[in-house]
């Protein structure tokens, strides 16, 4: 049922059915009920039928919202989708132009190396697009279904700490973080050198909010990069500028350090869904 004919019963039932009862009341129930006996029984007729047409329209009201929520999530995957085959389009030509140069030039190791670099892409392309996004649920599943089989395919542990709410991110804004997320790290399988990474996401702030971190073990960054750093600097360098604008897309603040005890943190902290919309 639309909202629209839900307004309209909203503002229909509870005067008709009232207003009946008043006639009645009035013209054939005078001489059997005294006015205030006639004024009680308005009182808790009023309450009983307000209360169980309240229930009943919030009732559908949920499940509209719902069905919406699931096309949203669904919608937000195939976006997904769609970006992934373009980078991958991007990313496989440009590995096929480098395979060739390193070719005519007798360079074998670095030929190896691009060829393994476009099995990585194609496995894990494959995989991206080989679950439906009615098997793949809620975005917490999802992720940690990726997060398993990137590890299976870069044979790097994950120790996943993830600690929020469902429907805290909304399915406009996952996109934009499950990005993040596949750029970090595939930047910890090409340039870290680690063996064990750890992703922590959960709320903050009284739950006004979320936050990412992304830690390995690796050799670390050679700077660090925060909101205040220039983005001419961070040119090509590990995805950081691209990861900055999907963060700029959530209005979530994206920094990137060294660890002191070795390896890179990357941290993204964001706004939480209130009202449908990403504050």
């Amino acid at each position: 049922m639309s909202f629209g004919k839900l307004k309209l019963l909203a503002i229909m039932v509870p005067p008709l059915i009232i207003g009946s009862f008043e006639y009645i009341r009035h013209d054939f129930l005078l001489s059997e009920l005294s006015m205030e006996a006639g004024n009680l029984y308005i009182t808790f007729l009023t309450l009983l039928l307000s209360y169980l047409f309240a229930t009943w329209m919030f009732h559908r009201i949920d499940r509209t919202n719902e069905r919406l929520a699931a096309e949203q999530s669904r919608r937000a995957v195939y976006e997904e989708r769609e970006r992934l085959a373009e980078e991958l389009h991007d990313n496989i030509a440009q590995i096929l132009f480098f395979l060739n140069v390193q070719l005519k030039q007798g360079n074998v190791q670095e030929a190896r190396s691009a060829v393994t670099e476009i099995d990585q892409h194609l496995r894990q392309a494959i995989y991206n697009l080989r679950t439906t996004p009615e098997e793949g649920a809620t975005f917490i599943q999802r992720l940690s279904t990726w997060l398993e089989e990137w590890s299976a395919l870069s044979g790097i542990p994950v120790e996943q700490l993830v600690d929020i709410q469902e429907q805290s991110v909304p399915p406009s804004a996952e996109v934009q973080l499950f990005a993040i997320i596949r750029e970090a790290f595939t930047n910890i399988r090409k340039h870290s050198q680690a063996d064990h990474v750890v992703i922590d996401l959960r709320m903050t702030g009284r739950e006004q909010g979320w936050k990412l971190e992304i830690r390995d073990n690796g050799i670390g960054i050679s700077q660090n990069y925060d909101d205040t750093d220039n983005l001419q600097q961070e040119q090509n360098r590990y995805g950081i500028s691209l990861m900055r604008k999907h963060a700029g897309e959530l209005n979530a603040e994206l920094s990137v350090r060294k660890l002191e005890q070795g390896g890179t943190e990357l941290c993204v902290t964001g706004p939480r869904r209130r009202g449908g919309k990403a504050e």
